[in-house]
């Protein structure tokens, strides 16, 4: 009983100071705890930073680029066929479209028979060397025999024996037959005017005549459009039965096996970018999982503001600063794009490690090169019907 009546003086007897201290320490241990928590993030993050974050540079402003091949016609004509929809692809070589080729093969078939005959008559020229060559050793013989006679009779005139009408007509047969032999050789150096140093196939006029039918064989041939590069069909316009014009935009052709990335990064993110440093990639098509990589390929020779249509004119009026974006191409590695396809204009979170800076901003004197060669067989095509042509009515060298 006495026990119980202490400890009740005893609680009684406590301040109110004292009631209050044990929560008070809790808060300054929590506070303590939350300060710690944030200088050890604070150090963390620091640490990151200087050791890590610092060479990255990353933007959201990046896109999908690519080639679009345009399919143009290079002659006139109705649209009879188009093979290749929207979404589909075409293999390079693969007839696209075809026009209405009625026309063209009515010049071609002109062309072939000009020129078959143009090589009979030049044919002709060199059979009238022989033919000159004989004729001249013919007049020659006449102004041999004429001076013959003339001579035989100039012989026996102091005797009566000739008359001078018939001296004065073996005179006149000697000019002549000369005059003709005179003639003669200037029928043959005019024949050989047109034959000498050539041969049928190189003179001039077949020439002409086989670049008709080069002319008309191509005219020919473009009727059918194949695709110059391997892709996907876009923005199809053409329709059957159209009539288009030389250079008409009929489709594009994309090849996406040769896309790359046009990342827009602010003037302020450029002092430690250099050419050939790796980058990472995320497409928001695929998600955060899946990662490309690539390398800086090079930098856009101005900003997106100075290559605008309407570029803005800072010189004038009152002036706001605007923050500007540098195009910088990225090249993605193939295994990559084979593995996950992308689509051109895409969206893109790209991140550019600049740790090494050993690289340029500036590229090198090095260019890109894209070709074709699904119209370099035409020419082919059309000196082989060419020389057929010419074989087959050659009738003399």
């Amino acid at each position: 009983m006495s026990d119980t009546i202490t400890t009740e003086r005893t609680d009684a007897n406590q301040s109110p100071a004292d009631t209050t201290t044990q929560p008070r320490s809790k808060r300054k241990l929590l506070l303590s705890l939350l300060a710690a928590a944030i200088a050890l993030g604070g150090a963390g993050w620091a640490g990151y930073y200087y050791t890590t974050g610092r060479f990255f540079e990353s933007t959201d402003d990046a896109y999908v680029s690519g080639n679009l091949v345009q399919l143009t016609p290079e002659v006139s004509g109705t649209v009879i066929a188009v093979n290749a929809d929207d979404t589909q692809i075409v293999h390079q070589g693969d007839p696209v479209v075809t026009l209405d080729a009625a026309d063209a093969k009515v010049a071609l078939a002109n062309a072939e028979a000009n020129l078959a005959q143009t090589v009979r008559q030049v044919s002709s020229l060199y059979v009238n060397n022989a033919y000159y060559a004989a004729t001249v050793a013919q007049r020659q013989s006449d102004l041999t025999r004429a001076q013959s006679d003339l001579k035989r009779r100039m012989a026996i005139a102091d005797t009566g024996a000739v008359s001078g009408e018939d001296i004065a007509h073996a005179r006149d047969a000697v000019s002549a037959a000369q005059a003709a032999l005179d003639a003669g050789r200037q029928q043959a150096e005019s024949n050989h005017a047109l034959t000498d140093r050539t041969s049928i196939e190189r003179h001039p006029n077949v020439q002409a005549a086989a670049a008709k039918v080069r002319d008309a064989w191509l005219d020919n041939a473009r009727n059918t459009l194949p695709a110059p590069v391997t892709g996907y069909v876009a923005r199809r316009s053409v329709q059957v039965g159209q009539r288009v014009a030389p250079g008409t935009p009929l489709m594009a052709i994309v090849p996406l096996d040769g896309v790359w990335v046009d990342a827009n990064f602010k003037e302020v993110q450029l002092a430690h970018m250099r050419i050939g440093q790796p980058v990472t990639l995320t497409a928001d098509a695929y998600g955060s999982k899946v990662k490309y990589h690539g390398h800086v390929e090079g930098f856009s020779a101005g900003t997106g503001a100075a290559f605008a249509v309407l570029p803005a004119q800072n010189a004038t009026g009152n002036w706001i600063k605007v923050v500007q974006r540098l195009p910088v191409r990225i090249r993605l590695d193939q295994r990559d794009l084979d593995a996950h396809p992308l689509r051109i204009g895409l969206s893109m979170q790209t991140d550019v490690e600049t740790r090494d800076q050993s690289g340029t901003q500036l590229g090198a004197a090095s260019t890109t090169s894209y070709r074709t060669d699904v119209f370099s067989h035409y020419g082919d095509e059309a000196n082989a019907e060419i020389e057929r042509i010419i074989a087959e009515n050659v009738t003399s060298r």
